[in-house]
């Protein structure tokens, strides 16, 4: 008999929010999973008509409270058993706390918080109530970025010596906020994104691939944060010199003002017997180039162990994960259903009582999330030092 699908619950998503479609339909993507309860929205009446008036039929509530405090629970829907946090940055520790201690997963959008506080007391709290907990870096899902964390961490580029780890964007190029645009309204307001808008929204996106990737931690940084549009409150350029935990450099940068780029997430990682180049714009390949060597290109659900430079032996886990085969492309939804693929995974191991990790190896965990807000605090200390070395403070 097949398992019951898993019941989610999101936090926020009405009128018209952006990152909740896709993380609904991932959601869906497999038939084990599920939306059955929302909070859609801070006021309780557009709440409930947003609720109402969904694609599909689900349980609303005024509020997260409501919907966290009955556990999502319905007469036909039962209990939930995670949480998707999909609101700004300000409305993502409250509810992220309250799951917790109502034992409740939680999936939260990037970034975790608003500042390294609230950070301390969520590692804090799953780690006392050991509830499953991810941080939705989208990339992490495609396939392309678990076999490039492969091949790097399996040493085939020898020793890391330098990584360019970048997100370039477009948008804010002029001052869109000013216009009432929603989605740059907020990520241009201090109060609702924190200390960093640029590299909050973004640059967490370019840290996370460098670490995901390589295994490697950032030790310190000498820190640029620029703002180009006039009267704007937060960084819109962000450029960071990194010395890795390795002794190796890198450079972590992120622009939202760079005409042309839409979504132009990238890595270039320089070992001392080749480099690896991997662009989410084009995901479905890598390239990897060695000494004297021709380059090598390769496509998803088209890979071959023991080809010269592949071993024989690669993780059967890992050449299991393509869905469809190659020349078919997967995309940025295969990428989220992949992460809560992952994490229901996790979930019903909890679930049974079972021993589960969130070890940081198929999504990102609740330390990675830490690390981002404790990249992004000593960024803008950085920043305010005119790029002084920074120590990026001790993991908790």
């Amino acid at each position: 008999m097949s398992k019951a699908p898993l019941n989610v619950g999101l936090v926020g998503g009405g009128k018209g929010a952006f990152i909740v479609q896709p993380h609904q339909k991932a959601i869906h993507f497999d038939g084990t999973r599920r939306v059955v309860a929302a909070a859609l929205f801070p006021d309780p009446k557009v709440a409930l008509e947003e609720a109402a008036n969904w694609p599909y039929p689900i349980k609303g509530y005024g509020s997260y409270d409501e919907m966290i405090a009955a556990g999502g629970s319905s007469s036909t829907n039962g209990k939930l058993d995670y949480i998707v946090i999909v609101t700004p940055n300000h409305v993502h520790f409250d509810p992220a706390m309250k799951a917790i201690k109502a034992g409740i997963a939680v999936l939260c959008e990037k970034p975790l918080c608003l500042n390294l506080q609230e950070a301390n007391d969520l590692v804090a709290a799953v780690r006392q109530y050991k509830v499953p907990f991810g941080v939705s870096h989208t990339y992490l899902g495609h396939w392309t970025s678990r076999l490039s964390r492969y091949i790097v961490r399996s040493g085939l580029l020898g020793e890391v010596r330098w990584v360019d780890s970048y997100y370039l964007q477009g948008w804010l190029a002029t001052k869109l906020e000013a216009t009432g645009q929603m989605q740059a309204a907020w990520r241009t307001n201090p109060k609702l994104a924190g200390g960093s808008g640029c590299g909050g929204d973004i640059g967490t996106h370019a840290l996370m691939q460098l670490r995901f990737v390589t295994g490697l931690e950032v030790a310190e940084v000498s820190a640029q944060l620029e703002t180009f549009v006039e009267g704007r409150s937060l960084d819109d350029h962000f450029t960071i010199y990194c010395k890795l935990s390795n002794g190796a450099k890198a450079l972590v940068r992120a622009s939202q003002i760079a005409i042309g780029h839409k979504n132009d997430l990238g890595i270039e990682i320089c070992g001392t017997k080749g480099t690896l180049r991997w662009r989410q714009e084009e995901p479905e390949s890598i390239t990897i180039h060695t000494v004297n060597q021709p380059d090598r290109i390769y496509w998803r659900g088209a890979v071959t162990p023991g080809d010269g430079f592949l071993p024989k032996d690669m993780p059967p886990d890992l050449m299991a994960e393509p869905t469809i085969p190659a020349g078919h492309p997967e995309a940025f939804h295969d990428a989220y259903a992949r992460l809560h693929r992952c994490f229901e995974a996790d979930i019903r191991k909890w679930k049974a009582g079972e021993p589960f990790s969130c070890d940081g190896s198929k999504y990102a965990n609740i330390e990675d999330g830490w690390t981002g807000i404790a990249f992004i605090e000593t960024c803008v200390k950085s920043s305010q030092a005119k790029g002084g070395w920074t120590p990026m403070p001790k993991a908790v």
